[in-house]
């Protein structure tokens, strides 16, 4: 239920916003992100109530409290912010600003276009340093087509969870929803690990973080292949592989967009990798496509991305309209 009026055409302002001006950096380092604050949140949470002496049960019902504590703050935080902006003049224009902080659209292109710059001008050891930047992996053990596939699933995912989710939110619930779900996709990043310290204390925010993400990671899939169709890459193979591949993934939702961009760009995707200290043996999205990958299937993948953003800003248009 939409809570505020006019909250699909504010919603499509944020997402042009976001899409124009991004996360600048003259802003951010004068003023906390969002995300810095939750960040900040879940770090003391974490401290006070992750004790290694507790026992499983407790140490999950602890992640449960502090993950109903985090929504209920961040919601409230939103909420307050909705009503009070919603005073001023131009209020929309102020809410549209708020909710842009928390879209990514420009800011992921962004870090994934200097990979395939760094690829193209500076050569691999720079373009390590790049993928560093927006994945988890060991980027010395990647080799070009390692650290360009890591940066096409870094794209894709982050289309589901970084724009699309966030959007969704926005648009169903405003800066409440918009506000919970960032609280708890942070969560899910910060605790939602599967390692010894974190796999009871986060599994609450791990297992509510993939049900809210579920309606985002499907539409992002569907916007990739609509996005493949325009853009005259392989459509059928992006639709054929969601349904063949996606469940296979180690995420109940980012094999959707990784698979759709795995398909139409023909390579294969995920599969086995070394993070710090460990392997992880997961199936590849797209297992019959080329192994081999380089900048310009990140360009590919950025094209993909670009037009399926553009696609979503549409669609909230037209459910505006």
């Amino acid at each position: 239920m939409l809570i505020f009026e006019n909250a699909l055409w504010i919603v499509l302002l944020a997402i042009l916003l976001d899409a124009l001006i991004g996360d600048p950096d003259w802003l951010w380092s004068k003023l906390p992100h969002p995300v810095v604050i939750i960040g900040k949140m879940i770090a003391v949470m974490d401290h006070r109530f992750n004790k290694s002496e507790l026992s499983k049960a407790t140490r999950k019902a602890s992640g449960t409290f502090t993950l109903a504590v985090l929504i209920a703050i961040a919601s409230a935080a939103g909420l307050i912010l909705q009503v009070s902006l919603s005073q001023l003049p131009l209020s929309e224009l102020w809410i549209a600003l708020l909710g842009m902080t928390l879209i990514a659209q420009k800011s992921l292109y962004q870090h994934v276009a200097r990979v395939r710059d760094a690829l193209r001008a500076d050569g691999l050891k720079e373009a390590r340093k790049q993928v560093s930047m927006i994945v988890g992996r060991n980027p010395d053990y990647l080799d070009e087509a390692g650290v360009s596939r890591a940066a096409i699933e870094s794209c894709s995912e982050n289309f589901s969870d970084g724009v699309v989710a966030p959007v969704f939110w926005f648009a169903m619930l405003g800066l409440p929803g918009l506000f919970m779900y960032k609280a708890v996709n942070t969560a899910d990043s910060m605790i939602g690990h599967k390692n010894e310290t974190y796999k009871d204390f986060g599994w609450a925010s791990a297992r509510f973080d993939d049900l809210i993400n579920l309606p985002a990671s499907r539409l992002s899939g569907c916007l990739i292949v609509i996005a493949a169709f325009i853009l005259r890459y392989d459509t059928k193979a992006a639709l054929k592989t969601i349904l063949r591949e996606a469940k296979n993934h180690r995420s109940p939702n980012a094999g959707w967009p990784e698979a759709a961009v795995a398909g139409a760009l023909g390579i294969a995707l995920a599969g086995p990798r070394q993070y710090e200290g460990y392997k992880v043996e997961e199936p590849f999205m797209n297992a019959r496509g080329r192994k081999s990958a380089n900048a310009d299937e990140i360009d590919g993948a950025l094209k993909l991305i670009s037009v399926s953003c553009a696609l979503l800003a549409l669609l909230i248009a037209g459910l505006a309209l």
